[in-house]
């Protein structure tokens, strides 16, 4: 999908963003540096699967004994800590963001994959662009409705193909699985991708969330195996 401006944006009457914008400054200063850079390759068919991990056809329901159901007039996604420009979104105005189709794995921590899952929402990318996270921005907590609280290194969080959700092969996330909305960084373990969105909070220093705490992995990636921390 092309490269659309954000609508608060200024145009040139092309439809193109201004050469000078905050917004392209801001993107060539991170290409100079390689930030959001994450070493992530497109895996020949033969490491797609990480080791330990089965696949299944189902999609199984994982949670903390609790599925909240939050009425889309009452949702809301606040967007804050180390940003220049911190949002709350409704849902109109979540929707009304530039929508992004991905196709990607799902790989959990207890051991099933499921290959092929269509997703369609926000990608992380373009929310980066409306917010502009600070130099001082390292790291990022996700709260959901449920309580739940998981940590992403920024560098994650902005993966190319890391979307903010509402559908599911083609139809709204349903409640067992995190709708209304929530996060799907395809490239770390699931845990990682919190259910029911309701808080992206972008801090200095990282915080480990409710299962980082409780022994599993800070970073999660599926294919080194980093299900479980290595500290007593």
């Amino acid at each position: 999908m092309a490269d659309t401006p954000e609508p608060h944006l200024p145009v040139d009457e092309s439809g193109d963003l201004p050469p000078d914008s905050k917004l392209t400054r801001t993107k060539r200063a991170w290409a100079r540096a390689g930030k959001f850079l994450t070493g992530r390759v497109a895996r020949p068919e033969e490491d797609r699967l990480p080791p330990g991990q089965h696949l299944v056809r189902d999609w199984p329901v994982l949670d903390l004994g609790m599925q909240p159901r939050i009425a889309l007039d009452r949702w809301r996604l606040d967007v804050t800590g180390e940003v220049e420009h911190p949002v709350s979104w409704d849902w109109a105005t979540f929707r009304a963001q530039k929508q992004t189709r991905e196709t990607t794995d799902i790989h959990c921590v207890t051991t099933w994959s499921r290959y092929d899952n269509h997703w369609e929402g926000l990608a992380t990318r373009d929310l980066l662009d409306v917010v502009m996270p600070r130099e001082t921005a390292r790291f990022v907590l996700l709260h959901s409705y449920d309580g739940y609280i998981t940590n992403l290194a920024l560098e994650d969080f902005a993966a190319e193909d890391a979307l903010i959700v509402h559908s599911w092969e083609d139809k709204p996330l349903t409640i067992e699985h995190g709708g209304p909305a929530r996060l799907v960084v395809p490239h770390l373990y699931f845990w990682k991708s919190a259910k029911w969105l309701k808080k992206i909070e972008f801090v200095v220093a990282d915080k480990r969330g409710f299962w980082e705490e409780n022994g599993y992995h800070n970073h999660a990636d599926p294919w080194r195996e980093e299900r479980y921390s290595d500290e007593e």
